[in-house]
Order: structure tokens, then C-alpha cells, then sequence
């Protein structure tokens, strides 16, 4: 199908306004989109680990969830050479990358849509002055420690950080995929029993516990959700779109 006409489709949801303010960067990262498209590679990051696969793909665009280029791109190249190579070699064979962060984590039906979704949350609404999160109710409520291993398992990741404040059972949960550990205040204001995201600092889980609250930090790697997702919103638009996901990223080795 034409190029724009996906890309303006997928904006409907996932519009480059809702990218975060604070200077995320979104759309077209290297190369230059094609006039149509029939072949994608989906991954979350685009790194060299996976340049030959996704080449021999021969993709009319490679989609990603995190940002090829974070920042100005003349500053990103001059300052990281492993970058500015592979940036180069993507130029010349003629593979664009078209990065949708922010802009899907807050849109509808997107990351954080469906990563409540993931753990059948109920009656979920997006809190007032939080665009990312998402709070819903479980069907009935769970000990702290059941709830852990619940959300570990239906969020597809091996170890989580648990933060725990209290011994309240958890009901009310609220939820921001990747780094979205600052917001915990507006799930305490909400009146969650317990808030999901990651990259907490020693900091902020302090913070967390002098409030009596409870977190669960978990690998940024639940945001592997964007690929099945974005596979399942492309193919709504276009059945006959050929999608190739490439799944390369593991967790870290707890020890």
C-alpha cells in the first residue's frame, strides 16, 4: 500500500503531538520512505545485532519502537561511531527507519493499552495530567507476592523488583511500560494499591517506601509487547502487509 496512507493510519492513534514534551524524538530516524509498502521488520531497538536479518528481509521499512537516533542527529553521529556506521550502511542500501516511542505509549491501543490488557485489567482509564499511565482493577484481589509472580508471568518477563510499602491486598493497579518510575506519585494520588514500571533509581524507591506504597519495577523488556501489537494494527490495515518481528533483546542475568 501507499507509504503515507499506513503512516497516516497509524497517526489516527499514535500522532507525533503526543510525543513527550520534554524532547523525545519521533517519525523517520535514516533513509527515505518508499512510495509504497508491502514488506516490514518490527523490532524494539534497531542495532547491529540484527542489520543482516533484517536486510536479507529486503524491507520496504523497518518500524521501531525506541528511537534509532536520540537526539540531534548530527550530534548523535559525530559523537557515537558505532552509530554513524551502522547509520551509513543503512543509507546506502536504502533501509528506512520510521520510530514510534511516546507517541504509541500514550496513544490508544498502544503500549500501555496493551499492557494493561495483558493483565485483564478492568474499567482502565488514563489519570488526569498522565497521558502514559493506565489504572485498572483486577477481577478479585491478590496478596502482594501473588500479585508479583501474576504480573512477572502475564508481562513475559523472568525477575521483577518488588518495592513493598505495605501488606494491603492489591485491586487497584497502575501501570507506565519502560521508564515511567517518576509517576508513581499520580498512582498514589489514584488510590492504587500498587504501580507497575521500571528504571527505578535507589532514590525514587525510597521515595516510594517513606510514602508506604508498593512498586513493582520490571524490565524494561515488557515493552517487547510493541511488536505483537504493532503486527496486529498493521495487519487490521493491510492483511496482505508481509511483517517480519525480530525479538533479539534478552533480559539481563540475575545472579
Amino acid at each position: 500500500m501507499k507509504t503515507r496512507a499506513l503512516l497516516n493510519k497509524l497517526a489516527k492513534n499514535f500522532p507525533k503531538r503526543l510525543a513527550d514534551a520534554w524532547g523525545d524524538y519521533v517519525g523517520l530516524m535514516v533513509g527515505k520512505l518508499p512510495n509504497e509498502v508491502n514488506r516490514i521488520v518490527l523490532c524494539l531497538d534497531f542495532d547491529k545485532f540484527i542489520y543482516k536479518e533484517a536486510k536479507a528481509f529486503k524491507p520496504d521499512l523497518i518500524i521501531t519502537h525506541h528511537p534509532f537516533i536520540y537526539g540531534k542527529k548530527k550530534e548523535v553521529l559525530e559523537n557515537d561511531p558505532s552509530k554513524k556506521e551502522l547509520y551509513e550502511k543503512l543509507e546506502k542500501n536504502n533501509l528506512p527507519i520510521y520510530s514510534m516511542h511516546t507517541n504509541f505509549d500514550d496513544g490508544i491501543n498502544g503500549m500501555n493499552d496493551a499492557l494493561s490488557y495483558a493483565l485483564d485489567l478492568k474499567d482502565v482509564y488514563i489519570p488526569h495530567g498522565c497521558s502514559s499511565m493506565r489504572i485498572g482493577y483486577l477481577n478479585s484481589s491478590m496478596d502482594i507476592n501473588e500479585f508479583s509472580e501474576y504480573a512477572k508471568n502475564r508481562l513475559n518477563v523472568s525477575y521483577g523488583l518488588l518495592v513493598k510499602g505495605n501488606d494491603k491486598p492489591i485491586k487497584k493497579v497502575g501501570i507506565v511500560g519502560g521508564g515511567g518510575s517518576g509517576f508513581y506519585k499520580t498512582a498514589i494520588e489514584e488510590g492504587c494499591d500498587i504501580y507497575i514500571s521500571g528504571d527505578a533509581s535507589h532514590h525514587i524507591r525510597r521515595e516510594i517506601l517513606i510514602e508506604g506504597f508498593n512498586y513493582l519495577d520490571l524490565p524494561h523488556e515488557i515493552e517487547k509487547i510493541f511488536m505483537p501489537k504493532m503486527y496486529e494494527i498493521l495487519k487490521d490495515i493491510d492483511p496482505k502487509l508481509e511483517i517480519l518481528i525480530i525479538d533479539h533483546e534478552k533480559e539481563p542475568t540475575v545472579i
